[in-house]
């Protein structure tokens, strides 16, 4: 049994990757298969992904376009879509600033690929990105959509945009080792894209766990405690059972017997609008105390990052 305490990590090292990279790197979490990471494996494991339907692993990854038309009813056709889950700005007349995910793009067009300005988008994300849109691409080629001017804007660009803008466009992704219970919590940010170390696919007896499991340390209990010791053995317990159970049962099985103090990873992955709204619940007197353990410190570094859009929180 191994008891460390939670943290967090942001993974803006990720912006400045490639968007196939992140979503490898993101999506391997859930298995805790990051040593299969090389040179050759980002295209099979994104492709595996999008063939098996496992959508929520390219949310990892958004890209902003400044979309300019000419005709102001091919903006009208694509609103009449109701665009899921992209944060859409009006700039100027017949100009906009669509920011979404691989996942979101995707689906766009897969519901309304008649549509001239979805084409248009579609057709520019693929022809620079064509790993995530493979599948999609059309017998003879994507059609050129005139009237239809894209443009990738840069994250550079991005970090400048005026603090409501940057709020709705500006995406940032952590990953937190905490325990099950903080986490329960932290899903219910729907906003938010997820993804967790998958107990149902993980085996804790394995040599790259260490052939034990993991529990978070708990702040409710100062250790050497009479508390602390009966919270000690109840997981040595649970981890006891655990094993045994493996010995005859699936990990998805023998998960069942292990405790909300079970160690896990989740990455988090939002716009910085959904960020504040996080700190502004998570960070309250009201919030669970171990939660408040991790938020505060992150609000902390995100406000050292983006001034103008956390200021005033936690104050």
């Amino acid at each position: 049994m191994k008891i460390i305490p939670q943290s967090f990590e942001i993974l803006n090292n990720l912006d400045q990757g490639s968007m196939a990279a992140r979503i490898e790197i993101c999506g391997r979490v859930c298995y805790k298969s990051e040593a299969k990471i090389s040179a050759e494996s980002t295209g099979p494991f994104i492709k595996n992904i999008i063939k098996s339907g496992h959508n929520s692993v390219t949310e990892m990854a958004v890209c902003t376009l400044k979309v300019t038309i000419e005709n102001r009813s091919v903006i009208e056709r694509f609103y009449e879509c109701l665009p899921k889950f992209l944060a859409i700005s009006v700039l100027e007349k017949n100009v906009l600033l669509i920011t979404g995910s691989v996942r979101a793009f995707r689906e766009l067009y897969m519901a309304h690929s008649t549509v001239k300005m979805v084409k248009g988008i579609t057709k520019y994300l693929a022809e620079r990105m064509p790993l995530f849109f493979f599948d999609l691409l059309p017998k003879n080629g994507w059609p050129q959509q005139d009237g239809v001017l894209v443009e990738k804007i840069p994250l550079s660009e991005i970090d400048q945009l005026p603090a409501d803008l940057l709020a709705k466009h500006r995406f940032l992704a952590v990953k937190f080792i905490s325990n099950r219970a903080v986490t329960h919590e932290i899903v219910r940010h729907r906003p938010c894209s997820f993804l967790q170390e998958s107990q149902r696919y993980c085996r804790y007896d394995k040599e790259q766990f260490g052939s034990e499991v993991t529990f978070i340390k708990p702040m409710f209990f100062a250790e050497g405690s009479p508390e602390y010791a009966l919270w000690q053995q109840a997981m040595q317990e649970s981890e006891a059972l655990y094993l045994k159970l493996l010995e005859t049962s699936s990990p998805q099985a023998a998960r069942t017997v292990l405790p909300n103090s079970c160690k896990t990873e989740i990455i988090v992955y939002a716009d910085l609008m959904e960020w504040r709204h996080i700190f502004k619940l998570r960070t309250s007197t009201a919030a669970e105390p171990s939660m408040r353990e991790i938020m505060i410190p992150l609000l902390a570094e995100f406000k050292k990052m983006f001034p103008a859009v956390f200021e005033g929180l936690g104050e």
